[in-house]
């Protein structure tokens, strides 16, 4: 029995050293995308925006934000003046990229960020508040997107930069 309560106790002492409150302050900083995924609804864990995708992440003190995402591979338009690239290029590169900025909020009991959006490439996005649940281990951030109507859920993964 007294065995049994110094485990538990101990037990409780690792995981509570392991639950580091998150806050909007650990935040703060650049982050470069390492990885834009999506988890498929059978838990497969695939690509989203190629195996090297490109992207920024910048979380300021004041509380503002802005993230760009971009696929690794984007077809160049066929013309240098945009008045004249034709709508199916503006699909396919418009496929090829998430950016919104705004101001953030976190609340750390919940584990989740919120995105006060002003502008995203989406205009539906535009003046929303998107939830996102997320980690931070060490220098890496992820967070999970709502899932998507076929059923597959994104995942941003970052690294912060030092």
């Amino acid at each position: 029995m007294r065995y049994l309560r110094y485990s538990a106790l101990l037990a409780s002492l690792i995981l509570a050293s392991n639950a580091v409150a998150q806050s909007a302050k650990d935040l703060v900083g650049t982050w470069k995308l390492i990885a834009a995924d999506k988890l498929l609804p059978d838990g497969t864990r695939t690509l989203d925006y190629g195996a090297n995708p490109h992207g920024i992440a910048i979380f300021t003190a004041d509380g503002h934000y802005a993230i760009e995402i971009y696929r690794d591979q984007r077809t160049k338009f066929s013309s240098d003046d945009r008045l004249k690239v034709t709508a199916d290029e503006y699909k396919q590169t418009f496929l090829t990229l998430s950016v919104h900025f705004g101001t953030y909020t976190v609340d750390s009991a919940r584990g989740t960020i919120a995105f006060h959006v002003d502008r995203a490439s989406t205009p539906n996005l535009d003046d929303t508040i998107q939830v996102r649940p997320f980690e931070l281990k060490g220098d890496q951030l992820s967070w999970k997107v709502a899932a998507r109507p076929d059923g597959s859920i994104p995942i941003t993964v970052l690294e912060r930069i030092r």
